[in-house]
């Protein structure tokens, strides 16, 4: 057993600028190869970031022996193609979130890393958000007794963040590539992994999502129960001419869960409105505020950077593993087919033959 990991990622756009960092301060792991059909970007990124081996064909990636570990960082519609092909090759894998478009693709993945023995992740970095590990350990700790609803808040603008290719945009807006939408299927997938994490399976979905500019599927609405009785709900809005201060993208997002006996809030992750600490607790008529927490949006792609290393050099499952993946995405589907039918959805109703 190496003790230390080769890994390479396939696709360069703006959001590996995120998961970079993660190799770069882990002594466990380093980025050896690159790859991305864009040879301007690609020979940019190699002389940004020092790596050493660069390519615009991903089967010379896949190819090399010397790489243990491979990042999918692609549209969305492109990921089961690569997955299947990074286990045929024998390495494990790491997808961007969304896993893929349909459950078909999803159970293909998973049975893909069954049948190569090595390990499937799902990189959803919110789990990995410090004040979001430290609710859950709040939660499960008993810190506001049981647990009764989840309610998180997602406001998208379009002012205060990062430069963002329109490339990177245009593929988002095609269903066809994307899966479902900006919004909802895309950045809710985040929101409602969360919701999975922290409150547990999800029974059945009502949704309303409408369109801003016909394109954009927000405002919306979607809620939904999970086993036990518990409660969730997610508010997307869309404010154009709204300015989130963000290093990152310019987006604003809350979550608050409500207990028997008090409420955790978690007051930002990508974009910071308020000067406010990043984590609440109101229990017994008082307030804690967690100010020493990390929480700039970078430390959760690093951390679930480094989980994944340690999965693979110690043994272990990934804290999002190919079943849970498949998990969010038949709730964003089933979001999406409760929208469009007016009628509640279980998410476990939503499959579909290979």
């Amino acid at each position: 057993m190496p003790t230390q990991l080769n890994a390479g990622i396939i696709g360069c756009g703006r959001i590996t600028d995120m998961h970079v960092p993660g190799y770069q301060r882990c002594p466990r792991a380093r980025l050896l190869s690159i790859c991305d059909l864009d040879p301007d970007l690609l020979a940019r990124r190699k002389a940004e970031w020092g790596v050493e081996r660069a390519t615009t064909d991903y089967r010379v990636l896949l190819a090399d022996p010397d790489i243990d570990l491979v990042e999918i960082i692609t549209p969305h519609h492109l990921h089961r193609r690569f997955v299947e092909e990074a286990f045929a090759a024998g390495k494990h894998v790491s997808v961007q979130k969304p896993m893929a478009l349909t459950v078909a693709d999803c159970d293909a993945m998973i049975a893909a890393g069954e049948g190569a023995s090595r390990l499937l992740k799902v990189f959803e970095n919110f789990v990995f958000f410090p004040p979001y590990v430290k609710a859950k350990e709040l939660l499960d700790a008993g810190a506001i007794g049981e647990p009764l609803s989840i309610r998180t808040k997602l406001g998208s603008t379009m002012r205060g963040g990062w430069p963002v290719p329109l490339k990177s945009w245009v593929w988002r807006l095609n269903p066809e590539s994307c899966g479902g939408g900006p919004t909802i299927f895309d950045d809710g997938n985040h929101k409602l992994s969360l919701a999975l994490h922290l409150l547990g399976p999800v029974e059945s979905v009502h949704s309303w999502i409408d369109h801003s500019f016909g394109v954009i599927d927000s405002p919306a609405m979607i809620s939904w129960t999970h086993a036990g009785g518990r409660t969730g709900s997610l508010d997307a809005t869309f404010s154009p001419h709204m300015t989130s201060p963000s290093k990152y993208y310019s987006i604003d997002e809350r979550v608050e869960v409500t207990g028997s006996e008090g409420v955790l809030e978690v007051t930002c992750c990508t974009a910071r409105l308020w000067p406010r600490p990043p984590l609440l607790l109101h229990r017994g008529g008082q307030t804690t505020e967690y100010h020493d927490l990390r929480h700039d949006w970078l430390d959760s792609f690093v951390d679930s950077t480094q989980h994944f290393v340690d999965c693979i050099l110690d043994g272990g499952e990934p804290r999002l593993t190919g079943q849970r993946g498949k998990e969010v995405i038949q709730l964003a589907l089933a979001a999406l087919r409760s929208a469009e039918t007016g009628r509640s959805v279980r998410p476990d109703a939503i499959g579909g033959a290979p």
